[in-house]
C-alpha cells in the first residue's frame, strides 16, 4: 500500500508539495503585487487548500505527461523546465480565477493576481516542478524519476 511505486504514496507527495507550494507563493502575490487584504488571501488561501488536494495528483500526472513529452522534443533542460512552465500555466491559471471569485475578489484584482501568477510562473512553474521532485524524493516515491527529463 505505501510501497514506492503506490499510487497512495505518490498522490500524498504531489499534495503536501502543492499545498505547501501554492500556499506561500500566491499569498505573497496576492497581497503585494495584487493589492488584496491579509484577510482576503488568507481566505482565498484556505479555499485553495480543499481545492489543491483535489488538484494536486492530477497535476502531477499532467505535469509527467508534459515531461515525457519534453523529453521527446529534447532531453535538454532548458525543455524541462518550458514543460514545467507551461503546465503549471495551463493547469492552475483557470484553478486560481475559480478561487479568487469564490473569495469574492474583484474582476480587477482577479486579473492582476492570474496576469501577476503568469509572469511569475515563468519562474514559478520551473521552481515548483523542481520541488515537486523533492517531494516526491522526500516521500520516497520511485516514479517521481519517470517526470525528470
Amino acid at each position: 500500500m505505501f510501497s514506492p511505486q503506490s499510487r497512495l504514496r505518490h498522490a500524498v507527495a504531489d499534495t503536501f508539495a502543492m499545498v505547501v507550494y501554492c500556499s506561500v507563493v500566491n499569498m505573497v502575490i496576492e497581497i503585494f503585487l495584487s493589492g488584496m487584504s491579509f484577510e482576503q488571501s488568507l481566505s482565498s488561501r484556505l479555499v485553495a487548500i480543499p481545492v489543491n488536494i483535489l488538484i494536486a495528483w492530477p497535476y502531477g500526472l499532467y505535469r509527467d505527461a508534459a515531461m515525457r513529452l519534453a523529453r521527446r522534443i529534447s532531453p535538454a533542460g532548458w525543455a524541462k523546465n518550458l514543460a514545467d512552465v507551461l503546465a503549471y500555466v495551463t493547469f492552475q491559471s483557470p484553478v486560481y480565477v475559480a478561487i479568487l471569485l469564490t473569495v469574492g475578489a474583484d474582476w480587477s484584482q482577479i486579473f492582476a493576481a492570474v496576469s501577476s501568477n503568469i509572469v511569475v510562473s515563468m519562474l514559478m512553474g520551473a521552481a515548483y516542478g523542481y520541488f515537486l521532485d523533492y517531494c516526491r524524493r522526500l516521500f520516497k516515491v520511485d516514479a517521481y524519476q519517470q517526470s525528470r527529463a
